[in-house]
């Protein structure tokens, strides 16, 4: 049935072999088997073809996490289209760019945004809420039923939307191939079985939610503990007929501060993973003595999928993460010369899990990605004697709050433009909670409510400064350049 599709003969393997099998406990509603998850799936294809979706055609979704979303996704891949999942955070006006850019034959949003998000496309508009209704779920057929479209390896997937510190956002384009070896790779490298059950409170609009979690427990015929977002009380409850957790440092910290926590509610985990930004050591080390267990830290980008890991057996060394995967391969890169153990450089990566390039970016795709596969990850980082990667920053300045990308210029560019402001510089600095909090150093005669004020109206929440000072200037270099690095180090311990 799934012969034909790369990816989706992966993801549906288990709904033929253990088709009864739980693939999601939902506290508070049923259980969804495999089975039914891909009568779901299969049904949604038949709706989205229904509607015009031709192969290659993308499908743009901005909708609350669900199960119903899981299956717009895998039957998105079913069809032949090109999943395109959006934060749900976004505002409508940093919507509309996505859509302009991607040019979806489908939009699905939810029910409330349908008004200010229709008219941004020409795309047909279809809804789905977080309880599964909507009008996606009206046009679905009564029974499930679909034969994939056969799509080759290098027909693409998904695009999801990246960008640089400068400059439009980009969509990386990820084929079948691309997704399917490394879920693949994890399934086998993290040892994920059908035993396994998954605690899943990640979101599902990027990366790691969706083509690490989700994929990898459906790669394995695993199980999962479906949380509709992070929320302590389900996470602490679902632990103990847990044996797996996938998470961003936001998680563990958050975790750490409930005195619930113990070794004998952790006792039935076997892994806890942490990714999408960096653990502080100070959060493995507290981590291991209330628990004891050893958090897995490993390394990827939406460009990349994962590129590194800790290892399941041996050592998991604190501040690294660990090894390149099975099959890629990872140098540190400083002028066109890889760099002496030790010393720092920019991550470069090759392998089957390395992206197609950017969406209608021919340009910027040669200036990152090599003819002959390398890919420029931005990232700086060094390796031990023993082979242990550590990142170490950035290249440009980009910001990891809570597992989410923000990037500067964006925010700066809406900071200049109100009234009375100068210039300003975003920076990230370390935050016990987030990873990195962000920062506004703004020159002009205003004030920083002023400019909270305006940026809640146009960013998403998680891209808003904690902190915002009005100054007199900015450090600058004998070039006239902000020096950031000065700022940053400045505002270094402004979180504790």
């Amino acid at each position: 049935m799934y012969q034909d599709n790369h990816l989706c003969s992966l993801l549906a393997r288990h709904a033929v072999l253990t088709p009864d099998h739980i693939f999601a406990y939902r506290p508070g509603l049923p259980d969804v088997t495999y089975r039914a998850l891909f009568d779901g799936a299969e049904r949604t294809a038949s709706a989205l073809v229904a509607q015009g979706l031709q192969p290659g055609d993308r499908v743009a979704v901005q909708v609350d996490k669900s199960i119903e979303a899981i299956q717009l996704y895998i039957g998105t891949v079913l069809a032949g289209g090109i999943f395109l999942p959006l934060n749900t955070a976004y505002t409508a006006s940093e919507i509309g760019y996505f859509l302009g850019d991607a040019t979806p034959r489908i939009v699905v949003c939810a029910p409330d945004r349908q008004a200010e998000i229709a008219p941004l496309s020409p795309a047909t508009c279809l809804t789905l809420a977080g309880d599964g209704s909507g009008t996606l779920t009206d046009a679905l057929p009564a029974e499930p039923g679909f034969d994939p479209v056969p799509r080759g390896e290098d027909d693409l997937a998904a695009i999801l939307y990246t960008s640089g510190t400068t400059g439009r956002s980009k969509g990386a384009m990820l084929s079948h191939a691309n997704l399917a070896s490394n879920s693949d790779v994890l399934r086998s490298y993290w040892r994920f079985t059908r035993e396994d059950v998954l605690i899943h409170a990640l979101p599902i609009f990027h990366t790691h939610g969706l083509f690490v979690a989700t994929n990898v427990a459906l790669f394995s015929g695993a199980s999962t503990i479906f949380l509709p977002r992070f929320d302590p009380d389900a996470i602490l409850e679902a632990m103990p007929r847990a044996t797996a957790m996938m998470g961003v440092p936001t998680f563990y910290t958050r975790l750490l501060q409930d005195a619930r926590l113990t070794p004998e509610r952790a006792a039935n985990m076997r892994l806890f993973i942490s990714g999408s930004a960096p653990m502080l050591v100070d959060t493995h080390e507290k981590w291991l003595e209330r628990t004891g267990h050893r958090v897995l830290e490993r390394y990827g980008m939406t460009e990349t999928n994962m590129s590194t890991s800790n290892p399941y057996d041996g050592e998991r060394r604190m501040g690294t993460v660990g090894f390149p995967l099975p099959g890629v391969e990872l140098r540190i890169m400083e002028n066109g010369e890889e760099v002496p153990d030790g010393e720092i450089g920019v991550i470069e990566v090759r392998g089957p899990n390395v992206f197609q390039g950017y969406w209608q970016m021919p340009e910027k795709t040669a200036e990152e990605l090599k003819e002959d596969g390398w890919f420029i990850t931005g990232d700086l980082a060094t390796r031990d004697a023993d082979g242990y990667v550590t990142i170490v920053g950035r290249a440009k300045d980009l910001i990891i709050s809570g597992g989410f990308n923000v990037y500067p210029k964006e925010i700066e560019e809406i900071i200049d433009d109100l009234p009375g402001v100068v210039e300003s510089a975003v920076i990230g600095v370390p935050h016990p909670d987030f990873g990195e909090g962000v920062v506004a150093v703004v020159v002009g005669d205003t004030t920083a409510e002023a400019i909270a004020t305006a940026l809640s109206e146009t960013l998403a929440k998680f891209k808003q400064p904690k902190t915002i000072f009005i100054v007199d200037e900015l450090p600058r270099n004998t070039m006239g350049k902000v020096q950031k690095k000065a700022l940053r180090e400045a505002h270094a311990k402004l979180f504790g």
